[in-house]
């Protein structure tokens, strides 16, 4: 019985890392998205100043080779906060075991 509640107060410890982790990761991919969206508005204006046709200029625009890399950066950042959400998920469902494991212990089962 101690080892379980040993459990759940490092689940809890842990759970409480990874909302902090997930603040953090949340906030670089609403960063992420803002420099890419601003970039790419600029250069989608540059382009169209430029006379480039507009059929071709989002396409152009996502191509060069800075707005490309803002794009990566920021579906990683995506990428990151997903995972994170998902460890998330996963500590509750784990701390959820555990605690039907101490209540069935505590029943006698």
């Amino acid at each position: 019985m101690q080892l379980l509640i040993a459990e759940i107060e490092r689940m809890r410890k842990e759970l409480n890392n990874t909302i902090g982790e997930l603040e953090k990761q949340g906030y670089n991919k609403a960063r992420t998205e803002y420099i890419y969206r601003v970039a790419l508005a600029k250069e989608l204006l540059i382009n169209r100043d430029k006379g480039l046709p507009v059929t071709l200029n989002n396409d152009v625009s996502k191509g060069n080779e800075v707005i490309a890399k803002y794009k990566f950066d920021r579906d990683a950042a995506e990428s990151k906060y997903e995972a994170t959400l998902e460890k998330l998920r996963a500590i509750k469902i784990e701390l959820g075991i555990v605690e039907r494991q101490i209540e069935a212990t505590r029943r006698g089962e």
